[in-house]
């Protein structure tokens, strides 16, 4: 007998010493759910960057948690979901930015497909690239043996040996997939009272993965569907430290003892050696970051109204290096989808910043995806609260 649910979406939102990430994230969150019978939790793991006292106060209608500790990523969304109400939770990253209307979009789909469990999206970084993890296979040891050993990157579109993460399945249209993303995992509250919350073994990485098997096990689907969010990916986490390396094949070997026993001492093999070669790799890779030359000048366009440029061109100068040059998208005078069509103009510019409300998150998400270019900074900048936003401006 199904449970019937005082709220449509409960969204639950884990955060560690990132409150301007976590600050734009539930600026785009509150435009979402506008309308809607809507919660929204943010459980903090002891920020020590003053986050609760920042946000508290701009955010009266989000439920605040606060830990006096940091008991990881499961138990504080475990946490939430033992006392939200809504008949579909959103686990979701601080750094991240949703659209408008993809709240409605994946409610809809849910309440049409009722075998479906859980919802992943098209993610996007911080210069509009797809990011792989945003679609997975379930990391059996020979998926895993091809992976950490570079079988996937030398043969990228083979389903023999690039399996992790099935790059040989178009990003932009609707597949059922083994494993969704922790980042932004949409699923039906039903499903987690019949297969568990997430699994608080996992401190760091890996439980999505685990509740993604769970949730397949337990009769539902996963899908993933090319909805835009866009997720700076690693600046609630430091990707490049070797304590996260070994985090993350820590949590690894945690998922292969519980789901794949009877590989256990293989598998623990595997990931000794991984982590071994991951570190060496890290430390190589943090030496040549060290020895890099400067970046070249800098040239920024921005995509606002006329009465709001001098106020984002005094911002560009506090969070980053004033670039040589900035320039200016009217959008009194142009649409902002125009943009897409005569994008030969963005040609040399190496930053480009979207103002908010001038810009909805949803049309920012559709240029960046439009244009994904690896030599580009995307921002974005809240008129309400001043600040310009891009990947590493969290200080």
């Amino acid at each position: 007998m199904e449970t019937t649910y005082e709220k449509k979406i409960s969204i639950i939102i884990v955060n560690y010493n990132v409150r301007y990430f976590l600050e734009q994230c539930l600026t785009s969150v509150k435009a979402a759910i506008s309308g809607m019978d809507a919660e929204v939790f943010v459980v903090d793991n002891n920020s020590t960057d003053g986050s609760m006292e920042y946000l508290k106060p701009k955010f009266p209608e989000v439920i605040f948690i606060e830990n006096k500790d940091n008991p990881g990523f499961s138990k504080a969304n475990n946490q939430a979901i033992k006392l939200s109400i809504g008949e579909y939770i959103l686990l979701l990253n601080p750094d991240t930015v949703i659209g408008e209307e993809i709240i409605r979009t994946l409610c809809f789909f849910m309440d049409e497909k009722t075998k479906a469990g859980a919802i992943g999206v098209k993610m996007l970084d911080g210069s509009g690239n797809f990011l792989p993890e945003s679609k997975r296979c379930f990391p059996t040891p020979w998926i895993s043996f091809c992976k950490i050993f570079g079988l996937s990157k030398m043969f990228p579109n083979s389903k023999r040996f690039a399996r992790y993460s099935l790059p040989f399945l178009n990003p932009n249209k609707q597949h059922k997939v083994d494993v969704l993303s922790g980042a932004f995992m949409f699923i039906r509250h039903d499903a987690l009272n019949k297969v568990g919350l997430l699994d608080e073994n996992f401190f760091m990485y890996g439980e999505d993965i685990d509740l993604s098997y769970r949730i397949a096990s337990g009769g539902y689907k996963n899908y993933y569907l090319p909805e835009r969010i866009l997720h700076y990916k690693g600046e609630s986490t430091k990707h490049g430290d070797i304590k996260y390396i070994k985090a993350f094949y820590n949590a690894m070997f945690i998922f292969y003892k519980k789901h794949y026993t009877d590989s256990g001492k293989l598998m623990q093999l595997i990931i000794k050696m991984a982590v071994k070669m991951k570190t060496s790799m890290a430390v190589i890779s943090g030496n040549k970051k060290k020895a890099a030359t400067k970046k070249k000048q800098r040239r920024m366009l921005v995509l606002c109204t006329e009465s709001n440029f001098e106020e984002i061109k005094a911002a560009c100068s506090k969070v980053t290096p004033m670039p040589e040059r900035i320039g200016m998208w009217n959008l009194g005078k142009h649409r902002a989808m125009e943009a897409i069509s005569r994008r030969n103009m963005m040609n040399g510019y190496t930053d480009i910043t979207f103002a908010y409300p001038d810009m909805r998150f949803e049309q920012m998400l559709l240029l960046m995806d439009s244009m994904p270019n690896k030599m580009i900074t995307y921002h974005i900048y809240n008129k309400e609260s001043g600040r310009l936003i891009a990947a590493g401006s969290n200080k």
